[in-house]
């Protein structure tokens, strides 16, 4: 087993292994416990600057924000989650970029929706701002629904996604790799979905180019990370399931002719920490009983039935009706989706049967996310253990409270991790992402060489 360490530079060394930590602004979800006193607007900006502060003060790697496009609707009604509305996130992250000094800077930006000259310009302008801070999640989508905010509606087949999204992030490559000396050179890029050319309007980004995730878990996602992304956000984290991803997607990205340990996988993960594991188990069931009440169980379930369970009681049984479908989706926006939901129906009647679950306890058993949960010595102990058996790089952490629900993790186990040599003390002075996380950039000649079998015609 590698012992290998991160450091400020891409060497490496023995010693106890380094985990990498994100902080996610959990945004428009049922993660966040919003009747909670301490749960702040997502809309004003001292929220993201406290949440992104603790984060740095924890030596945190980067802060991460998610996107949406257009607000979800179910039943011709905006849901409930996403009334506090969807702030842009390149603003936030440049405001940011001014209250912060080494947090690394992750944003959300969909390439279905937008061009690759505009985006390339907006994350090589966050990267000088932030002085080498950026990082681009590249997301995708086929949503008709989405679509319709934009001039080209909903025009790209389920199947082009990831054929769009390679192309826009190696066009966006040619751009960022196009200013090497004093001045612009020209770029050139053709390929299925683009054509363009010009000189980019501003400088190479001090990374060379911003860090990329990516967080799509299909055969196509895992493709298209393998080759262009430099960190996975995943949601394979349990110890079995989080081995089988990490040696899926490293083989993958060894095929690609890349160096594995230039791809980071990091799951997200919420937390609870108590003084002991007991006080943190009972604190844990209390946080997952106020996010899922009665009417966040009945909405999820909904969109599993594709039916109207507003009349049944959510303290009651599951409902004894087949799902519908046929019929068009009462839920528009993204989702969680289902190969089979008559096998996921009868997996929770099973398991209410089997354990005398209501409606809303059945839904509170199996829509956690992915948890640690424990005293601070436990919660190190498992991040540690993951990164050590090759379970993932690091974690992404998602709190239960925006914007100081990290503060516990800062204050308990951070200390922990610092003390067994397994998190940074403090950060090394003028460090990119790029050097936090270990990630080198590809080189100019090593992108022209991946790019030509796969696009011939595009000229870098």
């Amino acid at each position: 087993m590698s012992t290998s360490t991160r450091t400020g530079t891409y060497t490496r060394q023995d010693g106890p292994p380094q985990v990498i930590l994100g902080a996610h602004f959990p945004g428009v979800n049922n993660t966040t416990v919003w009747s909670d006193p301490a749960s702040g607007s997502h809309i004003d900006f001292e929220s993201f600057r406290t949440f992104a502060q603790i984060a740095e003060s924890g030596r945190f790697d980067f802060l991460f924000l998610a996107e949406g496009l257009r607000l979800r609707e179910q039943k011709g009604k905006i849901h409930d989650l996403d009334v506090v509305g969807r702030p842009d996130t390149l603003p936030v992250l440049a405001g940011l970029a001014a209250v912060t000094r080494r947090l690394g800077l992750a944003g959300t930006i969909n390439v279905t929706f937008n061009e690759p000259y505009e985006v390339a310009r907006q994350f090589a302008t966050l990267d000088h701002l932030s002085a080498g801070r950026a990082a681009w999640n590249v997301v995708t989508s086929s949503d008709a629904f989405t679509g319709e905010n934009f001039r080209r509606g909903g025009y790209l087949p389920h199947d082009q996604r990831y054929v769009r999204a390679e192309e826009f992030v190696r066009a966006a490559a040619a751009i960022w790799d196009s200013w090497q000396g004093r001045e612009p050179e020209q770029f050139v890029y053709r390929s299925s979905q683009f054509d363009i050319t010009g000189r980019p309007a501003v400088p190479s980004p001090p990374q060379g180019r911003p860090v990329i995730f990516q967080a799509g878990d299909s055969h196509q996602g895992r493709d298209f990370a393998a080759r262009n992304a430099d960190a996975i956000f995943t949601r394979h984290s349990t110890p079995q399931a989080g081995r089988q991803f990490y040696s899926d997607v490293k083989a993958r990205a060894t095929r690609a002719g890349r160096d594995p340990e230039n791809l980071k996988v990091l799951p997200g993960v919420s937390f609870v920490i108590g003084d002991t594991d007991a006080e943190a188990e009972e604190l844990a069931a209390h946080v997952r009983s106020q996010q899922v009440s009665g009417q966040t169980a009945l909405l999820i379930l909904e969109r599993l039935f594709n039916r109207d369970l507003s009349a049944y009681d959510p303290d009651g049984p599951l409902p004894d009706i087949e799902p519908d479908t046929e019929g068009p989706s009462l839920f528009a926006g993204r989702a969680r989706e289902h190969d089979d939901v008559h096998a996921e129906i009868a997996a929770l009647r099973r398991l209410a049967r089997e354990r005398g679950l209501s409606l809303r306890e059945t839904v509170i058993a199996t829509q956690a996310r992915q948890s640690l949960i424990g005293s601070p010595s436990t919660v190190a102990d498992a991040l540690i253990e993951a990164v050590s058996t090759n379970v993932c790089d690091g974690f992404i952490l998602v709190p239960h409270i925006t914007p100081a629900g990290l503060a516990p993790f800062v204050e308990k186990v951070v200390p922990i991790l610092q003390e067994r040599g397994a998190l940074r003390t403090d950060y090394p002075e003028r460090s990119t992402l790029r050097d936090l996380l270990g990630i080198a950039p590809p080189s100019r000649q090593e992108s022209a060489e991946n790019d030509a079998p796969v696009f011939a015609s595009a000229g870098l």
